[in-house]
């Protein structure tokens, strides 16, 4: 999925103009993909002409922070709201049982996905 890098968008509207599904806006001086309208067809990617739409596959490191940070902290609240230290290791299972669900939902989709390109 496209992101903007907010660094180098110079605010042109080149991929707005080019937006096929008009999902792309200017809000508050920043440049907006509206993920819920994106059809992922890739046309903002190729005309940017300062390279300020960029693939997903960038944010993968931070994505792998920010859900360990969540986890973390759900560690911690659990502790504070359950008042009990031994629920730290019980949300971390509970979290472990989360991202492995997300993993085999991601897998199976892609099997699917490729079905789909077999089909063809």
């Amino acid at each position: 999925m496209p992101w903007i890098d907010q660094s180098k968008c110079t605010l042109c509207g080149t991929c707005m103009d080019e937006c096929v599904v008009d999902a792309i806006i200017v809000e508050n001086d920043n440049t907006i993909i509206d993920m819920n309208g994106c059809i992922r067809c890739g046309t903002c990617h190729s005309i940017c002409p300062e390279g300020a739409v960029r693939h997903d596959a960038e944010m993968i490191p931070q994505m792998i922070e920010d859900n360990l940070s969540m986890t973390r902290k759900n560690m911690d609240l659990c502790v504070q709201y359950l008042g009990d230290e031994g629920e730290k290791e019980k949300c971390l299972q509970r979290m472990i049982k989360h991202f492995n669900k997300e993993k085999i939902v991601a897998e199976r989709t892609l099997e699917e996905l490729g079905k789909m390109m077999e089909a063809k």
